[in-house]
């Protein structure tokens, strides 16, 4: 386990863990009035959070899987990315990709954040690359079992 400093200037609980397996934490709205998202809009929601993760590790802000089935309501830029050095306040880019109006409240929970490693690669130029079974393959090359 790691420990993620944290400055809450909302009015709501920290993030927290739903389960002892959960992967993320829920992010809440931290806003004056609702905001209402018409079909197709997007907007960017503050959390009153701010972070500073250790070197090494990103926040992945994740859309949450009920708002996105019920509601079409999902992250923009998903994952999005908050890195090592960032200090500003967390936000997230809700697109509603439904049919209808989607109204966010205060405090409501509009994603969640998953705290995840990783490692910068050294790009090494080449002019051939190794050879492999799959090759240029992509984008459904295997076909429909």
């Amino acid at each position: 386990m790691i420990t993620v400093k944290i400055i809450n200037k909302s009015h709501h609980p920290m993030p927290q863990y739903s389960t002892a397996s959960s992967a993320g934490m829920d992010l809440r709205a931290c806003i004056e009035s609702p905001i209402v998202l018409k079909p197709l809009q997007r907007t960017l929601v503050p959390t009153g959070l701010y972070i500073a993760l250790p070197e090494g590790y990103e926040a992945q802000v994740r859309p949450r899987s009920g708002l996105a089935l019920k509601h079409g309501v999902t992250v923009l830029n998903t994952p999005g990315t908050i890195d090592a050095d960032y200090r500003g306040e967390v936000g997230v880019i809700l697109i509603n990709l439904g049919q209808e109006d989607f109204v966010i409240n205060d405090g409501e929970r509009i994603a969640q954040m998953v705290i995840a490693r990783y490692e910068q690669a050294e790009l090494l130029a080449v002019e051939v690359l190794d050879e492999t079974e799959r090759g240029s393959g992509g984008f459904g090359h295997s076909g429909v079992k």
